[in-house]
């Protein structure tokens, strides 16, 4: 949940959050990222399999309208957003949503928010691991798909043990490959829409293509709301700015810089891209489970291009993971570091970095084998996985709106003080909530995302469990206590 032990809270530190010498204490996080990184970062998590495979079923289901889907999703987003902004910057020694969810909400909300978010990002970074062996399948046909992915957690692990700056630095590299493989299909999907290309089936690309083949909504409003289940997980991510607050500079400068900017970009860049992809290719052209960003450049003769873009969509499955286990690790670290998950997670090693909570993360990434195994094609297990996510993200991003909705109740002054006031404050936060029940609803309108729906109560019924079990230890009430007082100093 914190960043430090509550034994250390208080302890002065040296240069780059490091206890000065002959302190006596251990290392703690120290602040590495600069604004580039944490708004990468976050982009890095959204930017993936979401918009690179999972486009394609969504333009399956919605057609054109799904365009309207992906607007509305970033749109209620960036209010969530805002809230977590408005609360990190309140009290800086916040340093995840965690923590203030503990604050204002009490220490359950602390532990359910944590342990979701890190289940959170276990289970999509499996399902980028997943979306990895099946890219891979474009160079080696014959290749068994867990060959791949156990080499992926092997490395996303050996990616992740450097320190803070070096993982920042290698996502921002990474992020910026997937930013300039969607500007080059925006850019030929336009020159083929500017020629009047013609494809081998005869279709002339032209953007009227998003309305001449039955319309913004040809399979309905059904169909648009079906849209809203693939959706949904590829704007999981956006929140990764928050767990970024105790590794970041300035965080009064870099955290709202990072905030407003990364919704809007990924609307932009979803909404561009996929209209350019149904310009070129008719939305009942697209095949689910097939990258539409490859067929856009195969068609415009391009096909070592569509090799390298292959590659390139392969490596953004990578960078979304890449992202997931570092917030696993980081919530982990938080969470031991409050007694709510065992103590060895909670230590960092010489380059402070948490690396025995990386490796368990890791080892859960494994289950990507396992369902490999056991599923019939690649984006069966890549469907029924992202919808379990989309449930849990909609948990986390409501914890944060619940605890703004507290802290607008108990701390109308730190509101009134704030420099990055939520626009739409208490009205909003229940327009979104609205939101997302309609998101819910919608999760239960097909069979594969109702299973998904219904699997995830168990997960919070055993969190329920656990919680009963930690609460009333004496190492566990010392440590909230602490971080209260630490709080209010």
């Amino acid at each position: 949940m914190a960043d430090q032990n509550s034994s250390t809270r208080s302890v002065e530190l040296g240069s780059g959050g490091a206890p000065k010498p002959g302190s006596g204490e251990e290392p703690h996080l120290s602040r590495e990222l600069s604004n580039r990184h944490i708004q990468l970062i976050a982009l890095g998590g959204a930017f993936g399999p979401g918009l690179f495979l999972g486009a394609s079923r969504a333009i399956s289901l919605a057609g054109p309208s799904v365009i309207f889907v992906y607007m509305s999703i970033g749109f209620m987003l960036f209010f969530v957003m805002r809230a977590m902004g408005e609360l990190l910057l309140s009290n800086l020694k916040y340093n995840s949503f965690t923590d203030f969810a503990a604050d204002l909400l009490g220490p359950w909300a602390g532990f359910f928010t944590g342990w979701t978010y890190w289940l959170c990002w276990t289970v999509a970074a499996i399902a980028n691991i997943v979306a990895i062996a099946g890219f891979v399948l474009y160079w080696w046909p014959d290749l068994d798909l867990w060959i791949p992915a156990l080499v992926a957690v092997v490395v996303l692990l050996l990616m992740n043990l450097p320190t803070a700056k070096a993982f920042g630095e290698a996502e921002f590299w990474f992020v910026l490959i997937k930013v300039v493989a969607v500007v080059c299909l925006i850019v030929v999907g336009l020159i083929l829409v500017i020629t009047h290309f013609i494809s081998p089936t005869g279709v002339e690309a032209s953007f009227g293509n998003l309305w001449n083949d039955g319309g913004m909504f040809p399979r309905g409003a059904m169909g648009f709301v079906l849209g809203f289940q693939i959706a949904v997980f590829a704007f999981g991510g956006v929140e990764l700015v928050g767990t970024t607050a105790a590794e970041t500079k300035d965080p009064e400068k870099n955290l709202p810089k990072a905030v407003n900017s990364v919704p809007p970009i990924l609307v932009l860049f979803y909404v561009l891209s996929l209209s350019v992809i149904m310009a070129v290719i008719p939305w009942s052209h697209v095949e689910s489970g097939e990258t539409p960003f490859t067929s856009v450049f195969a068609l415009a003769g391009l096909g070592i291009a569509a090799g390298v873009i292959h590659f390139v969509v392969l490596t953004s499955a990578a960078s979304s993971a890449n992202s997931g286990i570092y917030s696993t690790s980081r919530m982990l670290y938080g969470l031991a570091q409050e007694g709510d998950a065992p103590g060895r997670l909670g230590k960092l090693n010489s380059r402070r970095v948490p690396a025995n909570a990386l490796a368990f993360s890791a080892f859960f990434l494994l289950t990507s084998v396992v369902l490999l195994f056991s599923a019939d094609s690649v984006i069966e297990v890549f469907t029924t996985v992202t919808s379990i996510v989309a449930v849990l993200f909609i948990f986390v991003w409501s914890m944060i709106l619940a605890s703004y909705l507290v802290y607008r109740k108990r701390r109308p002054e730190l509101h009134e003080a704030s420099k990055f006031k939520m626009p739409g404050g208490v009205v909003m936060c229940w327009a979104v909530f609205a939101f997302f029940a309609f998101i819910v609803w919608a999760l239960t309108q097909d069979d594969d995302t109702l299973v998904a729906l219904l699997i995830t109560p168990f997960w919070f019924a055993g969190l329920g469990i656990a919680w009963v079990v930690i609460r009333r230890r004496p190492a566990h009430v010392a440590r909230y206590t602490a971080f209260k007082e630490e709080l209010r100093k």
